[in-house]
């Protein structure tokens, strides 16, 4: 059996890993097991009673977090030229087609989202293979695929996030960092849980929400009382 470090013992006597603790507190026992030299970012993960494997269980959405991220977020945009001006004056990182299709081709995914136009979707479609297993590839369901480009960089940018019911059917998004304020996550944490609740498939039976954890990147997760994160 592993030993335990005398850090971790420290952080295990600093709440009950048993306990069910309403958002308000689990964000305040997160900031204070958090032991990391750099801004961890604060995580939540929600299980939910759905099969994923099924169509029409899927549970997927976007969500504007009213405190951001935290995270710089690096945009690609692949548009024609007429709407590269629209996508630079709006924050775009890296702006063009031909070239960075090429680019990704041969390996280069250094940004956080890809946006583009529906006219463009055949020659990107060619790069599913290396956009889809690291999460990047455009959807017209998280508005990444669309002609507002300039308003889609600005959403990305302001803390639009998509997220995801994963084969185990739960949900893992990042509400924030460990240097925010506690009210901060708070309303993040609620915005995601919020607009979670409203995409229940109408196909689900029983226990919708499962569980919620909240953790930051190498802390244990605290468990959360779901009223508090609900209401």
């Amino acid at each position: 059996m592993a030993k335990i470090t005398k850090k971790r013992k420290e952080i295990l006597s600093k709440y009950d890993k048993n306990a069910f603790y309403a958002l308000e507190e689990a964000v305040k026992v997160v900031k204070d097991i958090t032991t990391t030299k750099f801004d961890a970012s604060v995580d939540v993960d929600v299980r939910l009673g759905v099969d994923p494997r099924k169509a029409n269980q899927m549970v997927r959405g976007i969500v504007t977090l009213p405190h951001g991220t935290g995270k710089v977020v690096r945009v690609l945009v692949l548009c024609t030229p007429d709407k590269e001006e629209e996508a630079r004056a709006a924050g775009a990182d890296y702006v063009g087609l031909d070239d960075y299709i090429s680019k990704i081709k041969e390996g280069w995914t250094d940004v956080d989202v890809v946006i583009t136009m529906p006219s463009v979707m055949p020659k990107v479609g060619a790069l599913g293979r290396i956009l889809g297993p690291r999460g990047l590839m455009p959807n017209p369901k998280t508005g990444t695929v669309t002609m507002e480009v300039g308003k889609a960089v600005q959403e990305v940018k302001a803390g639009k996030i998509d997220f995801k019911v994963d084969k185990f059917g739960i949900i893992h998004a990042s509400v924030g960092k460990v240097s925010f304020e506690p009210e901060q996550l708070i309303d993040n944490a609620k915005e995601l849980i919020h607009t979670i609740v409203k995409l229940k498939p109408s196909a689900a039976k029983g226990t919708y929400i499962k569980s919620i954890f909240i953790s930051s990147t190498m802390s244990p997760g605290v468990r959360v009382e779901q009223k508090s994160a609900t209401n």
